[in-house]
């Protein structure tokens, strides 16, 4: 069973995975940068100013010393509350990381499909033409 194991971790597809689960995850903090950093606050500038990574539905009380509008503060405390504007970013996150992922696939797909250019074989022609030559010789 060892001898199996170094097998697969032989092979090329395993390290191929951890280097696509690495970059994965280093794109992942790109994404959320851009959500967070930059779609975000354009898109609650667009709404009138709104930040929605703190909007929320409080469902539980609120500790004392605990601003009602502190999110952060709130969700550390563990009251209980819907974080929809965390939902919205999360959502939005997604969204772009799967149209990237698409792009990318839809690329490596093309590249793919026309691969490198084969060289060209005899045509069918060519391959009677030496046929009918060898029977001839006989």
């Amino acid at each position: 069973m060892l001898n199996e194991f170094k097998e697969f971790i032989a092979r090329g597809n395993v390290i191929d995975l951890a280097v696509g689960v690495i970059i994965g995850g280093a794109f992942a903090t790109i994404t959320g940068s851009l959500t967070e950093d930059l779609i975000m606050p354009l898109v609650g500038w667009i709404f009138g100013g709104v930040d929605f990574s703190s909007k929320f539905i409080l469902l539980g009380s609120i500790p004392d010393g605990i601003a009602a509008t502190d999110y952060a503060a709130l969700k550390k405390a563990g009251v209980a509350m819907i974080g929809y504007g965390a939902f919205i970013t999360a959502v939005i996150n997604f969204l772009i990381l799967a149209w990237i992922i698409f792009l990318l696939v839809r690329t490596v797909n093309r590249v793919v499909r026309k691969g490198p250019d084969a060289p060209a074989g005899p045509s069918e022609v060519d391959l009677l033409t030496e046929i009918r030559d060898e029977l001839r010789k006989k």
